[in-house]
């Protein structure tokens, strides 16, 4: 599997359960909506300091999004 895939859709399925928007999202962490886009289909990859704001906007820690992706790849 790959990682910027799994990235994409744990960073979407953590924002639904958040109950965000898209655009929401990208208000909150300081990134364009188009960009969280792009991430959520595994178009980019987000830096450390991204994955820092997506994580404090989600209010969650940044360890937490990265385990949950490291798990979900283990799995496939």
């Amino acid at each position: 599997m790959e990682v910027s895939l799994e990235f994409g859709r744990v960073l979407r399925r953590l924002r639904l359960a958040a109950g965000l928007t898209q655009e929401q999202l990208g208000q909150e962490a300081g990134l364009q909506r188009n960009y969280v886009s792009l991430m959520e289909r595994g178009v980019n990859q987000p830096t450390i300091t991204t994955i820092f704001k997506l994580a404090t906007a989600l209010n969650i820690s940044a360890s937490e999004m990265i385990t949950e992706v490291e798990k979900n790849c283990i799995k496939h």
